[in-house]
């Protein structure tokens, strides 16, 4: 069974989240891995955006924003890396595979997701 999310997000909308939130924001929503690497609101914007698309394809209601991570590889592309309860869930629903593409431009960042699962 393929499940798939898909996001879109204002990058300005997260830009005005950091100026009114600051670190809060920040640490509320990104894991300290993304927030060392998406030093800007577009690749902030991107990461947001794949958090939404990982809920929305495994049907992660009430998960903590930071148990949902994107990972950089060397290469350039990103994995998707969950902890605690949403790993519970995508293990719950058999998840075998992740698959995320992120991309950005102008004021929007743009994030799909697609999961290999066992269950529906």
């Amino acid at each position: 069974m393929l499940r798939v999310g898909i996001d879109l997000v204002r990058v300005s909308r997260i830009a005005e989240s950091i100026t009114m939130f600051g670190e809060r924001f920040i640490r509320r929503v990104f894991t300290p891995g993304e927030a060392a690497y998406a030093t800007t609101p577009e690749r902030l914007a991107a990461r947001f955006a794949a958090k939404e698309a990982v809920k929305k394809a495994l049907e992660l209601d009430g998960v903590s924003w930071t148990e949902i991570e994107v990972a950089r590889r060397a290469s350039g592309a990103c994995d998707v890396i969950l902890h605690g309860a949403a790993r519970a869930a995508a293990d719950a629903l058999g998840a075998r595979e992740v698959a995320l593409s992120m991309s950005h431009e102008g004021d929007y960042a743009t994030a799909m997701v697609v999961a290999s699962c066992e269950t529906t």
